[in-house]
């Protein structure tokens, strides 16, 4: 979607060796149409689009933007920004050193977007709707949603860094209500879709596999109908991937990033310690995990450097944190491609990649088995986990276990713990890998993350009557 049409000597040319500078120019796209009990309820198109610029000086920032796209724009806001790292660096005292240079560099995303017009998202939302219709005769409410967006980034960095990526992805979103007989009613929802295209990812083969996925949402929205509320208290629970990988985002990531860690979080003093079960290993991928692609792919970050893993748990030990140039110069770590950023307005901020929980060796089947009195959790509808690792997450589907089976469906409930010591109750991990990626953290910007794991066994704090 970009086009820049000046070099890298233009960066050098305004940014002296003590600098660090960056340029880049983005464009951010979203499309969303959604219909409520077949009616059109939501659609808009937005494209946020334009330049800026952040450059260091002795260890301070400028930064700048435009929404205008040009070589003059280009060299104004560069100047901007370099005129407002100088005034900091002249009037503030502080031991801030510059940072290393990067390496020279390119990347070029493969990837590309394939727009569509809104009618084509109102025909997805339709066709999915008229299935719901005629296949799902018991309910009493039902949307549907259909969304894409783009993040197209050229960046040029001091050092001969230049970076094109192209991160599209695309997800329909089914909400089903089904009534009660105590006269109340439930809801349950779920996504489909992933990196790509929307016609790449809802076409051909891809319908049968939607019609199986409302199928299967449809069986749980009438299995939670007839639900019970949970039994409060503690509880040995088996959590889904998807879910696990939430708990590994909100719980476990945020509180090893570099910025919260300087802030006071709980992994402040934890380096090096034992914060999980030893069969637990959690990493941030870059763009590779497990020898497949990674949901949401980054090979470079927004500062221009290289993007690759961090092991942030290792058997259960606490290896690492996630760093933009500025903290890892701090720490005298390594930075590895964390600091991103949502618009073209935005300054890059160390954000997770693709956060996981890394597989274990048990059968789902066996993990069930082995729970004499629990609870299977599936969905979650929100949460929130604080710096200190405390987290409260909504559960919005899931199975009691009796004696080794699954059992009756519960209701909409709560489950609470401090991650580390929750990881720490961790004794079984399932061979296979969810992923999910539809949703967007949210901090200070949005920002399209992939999070995943096993099915894990722990121990809970669970709400109910």
């Amino acid at each position: 979607m970009n086009e820049i049409d000046f070099n890298l000597k233009t960066l050098s040319h305004l940014a002296d060796s003590a600098s660090q500078a960056e340029l880049r120019v983005q464009t951010t796209a979203q499309r969303r149409v959604s219909l409520r009990n077949g009616e059109l309820s939501i659609n808009t198109r937005a494209d946020f689009g334009g330049v800026s610029a952040r450059v260091g000086e002795n260890g301070y920032y400028g930064f700048s933007s435009s929404p205008t796209v040009s070589e003059a724009e280009a060299k104004k806001v560069l100047k901007a920004a370099k005129e407002q790292a100088r005034f900091l660096s002249t009037r503030c005292f502080s031991e801030k050193s510059a940072l290393p240079l990067l390496k020279k560099y390119e990347h070029k995303d493969t990837a590309v977007w394939m727009d569509a017009e809104q009618v084509y998202f109102y025909e997805i939302c339709r066709r999915t709707d008229e299935y719901i219709v005629k296949n799902c005769p018991k309910l009493s409410a039902r949307s549907v949603v259909a969304y894409a967006d783009c993040m197209d980034k050229e960046l040029i960095a001091s050092g001969g860094v230049y970076s094109h990526s192209v991160q599209p992805r695309a997800y329909i979103y089914v909400f089903l209500t089904a009534p009660c007989a105590d006269g109340g009613t439930v809801e349950v929802f779920d996504s489909f879709g992933g990196f790509g295209n929307p016609k790449e990812l809802f076409e051909g083969e891809a319908e049968s596999k939607i019609q199986v996925f409302i199928d299967e949402l449809y069986k749980m929205a009438l299995d939670k109908a007839e639900g019970i509320a949970p039994k409060a208290g503690r509880a040995q629970v088996i959590i889904d991937g998807k879910l696990a990988g939430m708990l590994a985002h909100e719980a476990v990531g945020h509180t090893v990033e570099a910025d919260m860690v300087i802030g006071g979080s709980v992994a402040a003093h934890l380096l090096n310690k034992d914060v999980a079960s030893s069969i637990v290993s959690l990493t941030d991928f870059a763009h590779t995990a497990f020898g497949n692609p990674a949901p949401l792919p980054v090979y470079l970050d927004d500062e221009g450097v290289r993007a690759k893993d961090v092991h942030i748990i290792e058997n259960g030990i606490l290896r690492a944190y996630m760093h933009n140039r500025e903290s890892a110069n701090k720490f005298g770590a390594v930075p590895r491609g964390n600091a991103r950023a949502w618009l073209f307005s935005d300054e890059p901020l160390i954000r997770m990649r693709n956060t996981a929980i890394h597989p274990g060796k048990s059968k789902l089947e066996e993990m069930i088995a082995s729970v004499e009195d629990g609870y299977y959790l599936l969905k979650t509808n929100n949460g929130q986990a604080d710096s200190t690792g405390e987290f409260m997450f909504g559960i919005s589907m899931g199975y009691e276990i009796k004696n080794g089976k699954l059992g009756r469906a519960i209701r909409d409930t709560t489950i609470s713990g401090i991650a580390f010591e929750m990881l720490k109750t961790v004794d079984m991990l399932s061979d296979e890998m969810k992923w999910g990626s539809s949703g967007f953290c949210g901090k200070k910007q949005p920002m399209p993350t992939g999070l995943g794991g096993p099915a894990l066994r722990c121990m809970l704090t669970i709400g109910g009557c």
